[in-house]
């Protein structure tokens, strides 16, 4: 099967639905194991005695032509079928064994629960930190499967509470979902997440399932190869196979020596540059007052800012982030851009963020009556947000810490927590971040799509809505300190080093024009 490619990006999409057995948790083997089992001693009673014999169930190709993907009724009577046998569907009340659709299904169920028993659930590390990381990046995530042991395999492998919605063969059942390859299941998972399908992504190791995102017209279908089933899954259409999660959305080009492309790509459109600053202007240290520019940094921002805008956008206070720069050509964006000072007049205080200010008061002196006795750990009070630093803590005694964080937020309500590397980031809960300060700074600025091209470049996980808001506009450029997670930035640099070399060559490359600029007057015949 083919289908046409809309070229969309993988992190371009709005929500993605997980599989569940092969693709978050290693339970395909368990539940192959059980069906074998029932299948092979309901064929061994059937045919004792008359000197028949039925051909045993194959984990391999059986497993896959009649029981991946399907509903349990529809596995029972699929295969069964395949031998030339057809047997009453039943009640859902029938004893486990007993000879109807509905009694099989019930042993089958009884073997796994045993094997689950015994064996207990292992997932797939690439695959939960890969959901994980999309709802970090404000993704919604489903999960689908037609197990109606979706909730007991959620638990037993702790993925409870990390899906936006939840499809199960129970729920299937309950509201007349046919199974895979129907894509009723997949169309009802979209529904729920309130998107449609062909902004949503389909992620399936079955071959069922890969043609059931298909004919539900999604708009990526990603098939996951567990063992010598790639060329399979490319026939039922999948857009990409994988044989690995962990590589999907992480092959960003290098953005060194990239500044000539960039240029290009601006297209005559005036260059606005936005800059994190700690982790992306200089390292990140121990503590906060450590992280001081080098001098060539803040030479050459001093050139760019005399070249074309340049804004520094932290978590910092404004203040602290200004007097750290020391330039005075810059704009300056602190608290995540709740509090924004710049040259002519540019500036703004967000006035919901004033308004949090008792409440930060009370969170601050909280914190400290409960972490005092911590070693290591540092309550950074802001003007509008409240970090926790805990790069110096002891491990024992972090989940003390992450305790002592979730307990007064929930007695004082109003702040939100925004993790990053090694801190927790407690803002005002409103409708503000780095992405939407981008915005604010641009209007101020005048610009349009036509006029600028903004270059945003951070390192954290507070950088991604800059960089979601800088997606098909300018580019975001990811400075990464050994990470290797997910990200809305379109490039990559591997760390402050190289972030220093490519501000020179972007400073060096815009001075060109001006300087050609002065010359050609005396160039002219």
């Amino acid at each position: 099967m083919t289908r046409e490619r809309t070229g969309t990006s993988f992190l371009d999409l709005e929500a993605y639905i997980f599989d569940l057995d092969g693709v978050l948790t290693q339970t395909a083997r368990l539940h192959a194991a059980a069906w074998k089992g029932m299948f092979d001693e309901f064929l061994r009673g059937r045919t004792a005695g008359t000197g028949g014999e039925a051909a045993p169930f194959d984990e391999g190709d059986d497993y896959q032509a009649y029981v991946d993907g399907k509903l349990r009724a529809e596995r029972v009577t699929g295969f069964l079928a395949s031998r030339g046998i057809e047997l009453p569907p039943g009640d859902p009340a029938d004893a486990p064994g007993r000879e109807t659709v509905a009694g099989l299904g019930q042993r089958k169920n009884e073997l796994f629960h045993r094997l689950l028993q015994e064996q207990g659930v292992e997932v797939y590390p690439p695959a939960v930190k890969m959901v994980r990381e999309l709802r970090q990046l404000g993704k919604k995530v489903a999960l689908v499967t037609s197990s109606r042991n979706g909730p007991l395999i959620m638990a037993a492998a702790g993925l409870d509470g990390l899906f936006d919605a939840v499809i199960d063969g129970n729920a299937a059942a309950e509201r007349g979902l046919k199974g895979k390859p129907s894509p009723d299941i997949f169309l009802e998972a979209s529904r729920l997440l309130s998107v449609s399908p062909e902004v949503a992504a389909i992620v399936e190791d079955a071959v069922a399932g890969v043609e059931a995102g298909v004919a539900g017209g999604f708009g990526c279908v990603l098939g996951v190869d567990r063992g010598g089933n790639r060329v399979r899954l490319e026939q039922a259409g999948a857009d990409v196979v994988v044989s690995d999660l962990s590589r999907v959305g992480r092959g960003l080009p290098d953005a060194t020596g990239a500044v000539p492309c960039l240029l290009q790509e601006a297209g005559g459109r005036k260059l606005m540059v936005f800059l994190d600053y700690d982790g992306t202007l200089t390292p990140i240290v121990s503590r906060p007052e450590l992280a001081l520019l080098s001098p060539t940094v803040r030479e050459t921002l001093a050139r760019l800012a005399a070249l074309t805008p340049v804004a520094v956008v932290s978590g910092r206070d404004v203040a602290d982030v200004r007097a750290l720069v020391g330039l005075d050509g810059l704009i300056y964006a602190g608290n995540h851009g709740l509090d924004i000072q710049g040259p002519r007049g540019v500036g703004m205080q967000s006035e919901e963020g004033t308004a949090a200010l008792p409440l930060l008061a009370e969170v601050e002196e909280a914190l400290w009556a409960k972490l005092e006795g911590v070693g290591g750990v540092l309550v950074e009070r802001k003007r509008f947000s409240i970090a926790v630093h805990y790069r110096l803590v002891d491990d024992a005694h972090l989940p003390f810490v992450e305790q002592v964080v979730d307990s007064v937020l929930s007695v004082h309500r109003g702040l939100r927590d925004v993790p990053g590397k090694k801190v927790h980031d407690l803002r005002p809960d409103i409708a503000w971040d780095k992405g939407r300060a981008m915005a604010w700074l641009l209007r101020a600025q005048g610009a349009s799509r036509h006029t600028v091209f903004p270059l945003y470049l951070g390192d954290d996980l507070t950088d991604e809505d800059a960089f979601r808001f800088v997606r098909g506009w300018g580019a975001g450029i990811l400075v990464r300190d050994g990470d290797d997670r997910l990200t809305l930035a379109t490039m990559t640099l591997a760390g402050t080093q190289e972030v220093e070399q490519f501000l020179v060559q972007l400073a060096a490359q815009l001075a060109e024009p001006a300087e050609n600029a002065r010359e050609a007057p005396e160039d002219r015949p």
